[in-house]
C-alpha cells in the first residue's frame, strides 16, 4: 500500500467564511489557519500547500477574553534609539480590528514560505459584508 501525496498543481481550492461576531479572537484565528493551511481536508500533505481561501468577517465584533484587552500590546521598534511603539489592544481593535485579526492568524501559520503564501489567501473585513460574492463562499461553523 503507496502513502497518497497531494501535489500543489491539483488541489482544487474553495472559499470559506467565518463569522468572527462574538467569538474569540483566538478561536476564530485557529480555524481560519487550519483552513488556510489545508489540515480540515484528508489529502493534507505538510510538505504541499494545499489550504482554502478563508473570509473573515464582522472582525471588528471579535471579543478577547480575560484582561487582554487591556493587557495585551501590540509592539514595533524601527530600529532607531527610542523607536519602540506600543498600542493596546483595545486602541488596535477600535481603530485596526482586520489587522488584529491578520496578526493572531500569521503567528498560527508556518514561519516559511508555505505559510507565507497560504497568508495571501485571507481576507479580513471589520464589517458583515465582504467583496468575494461572486466566489460563492460557503459558510464555516467552529
Amino acid at each position: 500500500m503507496s502513502t497518497y501525496m497531494a501535489k500543489a498543481e491539483t488541489v482544487e481550492r474553495k472559499w470559506y467564511v467565518l463569522d468572527a461576531a462574538n467569538k474569540p479572537l483566538g478561536k476564530t484565528a485557529v480555524a481560519a489557519a487550519n483552513i488556510l493551511r489545508g489540515k480540515h481536508r484528508p489529502e493534507f500533505t505538510p510538505h504541499v500547500d494545499c489550504g482554502e481561501f478563508v473570509i473573515i468577517i464582522n472582525a471588528s465584533k471579535a471579543i478577547l477574553t480575560g484582561n487582554k484587552l487591556n493587557q495585551k500590546e501590540y509592539i514595533t521598534h524601527s530600529g532607531y534609539i527610542g523607536g519602540l511603539h506600543r498600542v493596546s489592544y483595545r486602541e488596535l481593535m477600535a481603530t485596526r480590528p482586520e489587522f488584529a485579526m491578520e496578526l493572531a492568524v500569521k503567528g498560527m501559520l508556518p514561519h516559511n514560505s508555505i505559510g507565507a503564501k497560504s497568508f495571501t489567501r485571507l481576507k479580513v473585513y471589520a464589517g458583515p459584508d465582504h467583496k468575494q460574492a461572486a466566489q460563492q463562499p460557503t459558510p464555516v461553523e467552529f
